[in-house]
């Protein structure tokens, strides 16, 4: 069996959004959400080092104060994982190394997540890697709840926010929820923030489609985990009982 090269973790934090901005300063119990996030990957024993990475001085200085590795990138980045790309190379990773890009808004993830999200990289042919879980039909008809089906193998197939697959008679409803953690190869990663934006990705909204069009595999891994992120303010106090009840259990 091959062994895993080492992984980083990437929390892209920005500053400005529609819905709530200055969200990843948000105070959840008394620390920022980004700190939430940050302390859960850290205690992943399969990471060697979590990084933030912002457009922000006021996330920045924040991050400072709690000690929390931070890298300053552009303003203009249109997504997340370019973020990611910029602050991969300030730490001029190897190409063969793995990057995880953990949202910031995802103060509830659990490190044991992360750990399903590196075991498929023991093989030296695995690219790209994220996580989904069984839901009903009731999740499956938001269209916010991003649906995938795979192939035997454990290959993303097809992601959508439209209900798949259409069932048609009253076979088994099974239905996966995407769970958009991701792990990458550095090199991979590269080449996926160097290609313009696919039809199918237009469409949907989905980056992720990008690169099934242009035939890089991902595999997806099952989890039982739920993760609960924070979209508006009024999400702060359900993800603060959840993290209360976590921490009483």
């Amino acid at each position: 069996m091959n062994q895993i090269p080492l992984a980083y973790a990437i929390i892209p934090a920005r500053y400005n959004s529609s819905r709530f901005p200055g969200k990843p300063l948000a105070t959840i119990m008394g620390k920022p959400m980004f700190w939430h996030v940050y302390s859960r990957a850290k205690q992943c024993p399969n990471i060697s080092a979590v990084f933030l990475a912002t457009d922000d001085e006021r996330i920045y200085k924040t991050a400072q104060a709690y000690k929390i590795p931070c890298l300053m990138t552009s303003s203009e980045h249109q997504s997340g994982t370019d973020r990611v790309v910029e602050a991969i190379r300030s730490l001029n990773l190897s190409p063969g190394s793995i990057v995880i890009n953990i949202q910031g808004d995802e103060p509830t993830i659990h490190p044991s997540m992360l750990t399903q999200l590196i075991e498929p990289f023991y093989s030296s042919i695995t690219q790209v890697t994220t996580l989904a879980r069984l839901i009903g039909l009731k999740e499956a008809e938001n269209p916010n709840v991003v649906k995938i089906v795979c192939s035997h193998q454990g290959h993303a197939l097809y992601f959508s926010r439209s209900v798949i697959p259409y069932i048609r008679d009253n076979s088994s409803r099974a239905y996966w929820a995407h769970i958009g953690i991701y792990g990458f190869r550095v090199d991979t990663l590269e080449k996926f923030s160097s290609l313009s934006p696919s039809p199918l990705e237009k469409q949907e909204q989905l980056e992720q489609l990008r690169l099934l069009e242009i035939g890089i595999p991902i595999r997806v891994v099952a989890t039982s985990f739920k993760t609960h992120g924070v979209d508006t303010p009024e999400d702060l106090k359900d993800v603060e009982e959840i993290i209360t009840k976590n921490s009483e259990q």
